[in-house]
């Protein structure tokens, strides 16, 4: 299973012939083909998906993402849900 929160599209450019973007998520900033979707601008939202966005939001659309993904973050914290789920499965692949 994936989940996605949007990026706010914050700079636009070409790479080796390609539309590159990169996106901030949240205050986290990484890059992104931009080749599926020519239409994006800065400012924009977008999901990412292994590297290309693949589909582009409005910024209701977003704004109820961050919404709903910090519900789920209070929810967890609550329940006493460590941040990568069971406590030793920490992601550590760099």
């Amino acid at each position: 299973m994936c989940l996605a929160i949007p990026g706010k599209v914050v700079e636009i450019y070409e790479e080796k012939g390609l539309p590159m973007g990169r996106l901030d998520y949240g205050g986290i900033v990484h890059q992104a083909c931009l080749a599926y979707l020519p239409e994006i601008k800065v400012g924009d939202y977008a999901i990412v998906h292994a590297g290309f966005a693949i589909s582009r939001l409005d910024e209701d659309e977003a704004q109820k993402s961050f919404e709903i993904w910090e519900e789920m973050i209070r929810k967890a914290d609550e329940a006493g849900i460590p941040p990568y789920g069971e406590p030793g499965l920490e992601d550590t692949a760099s």
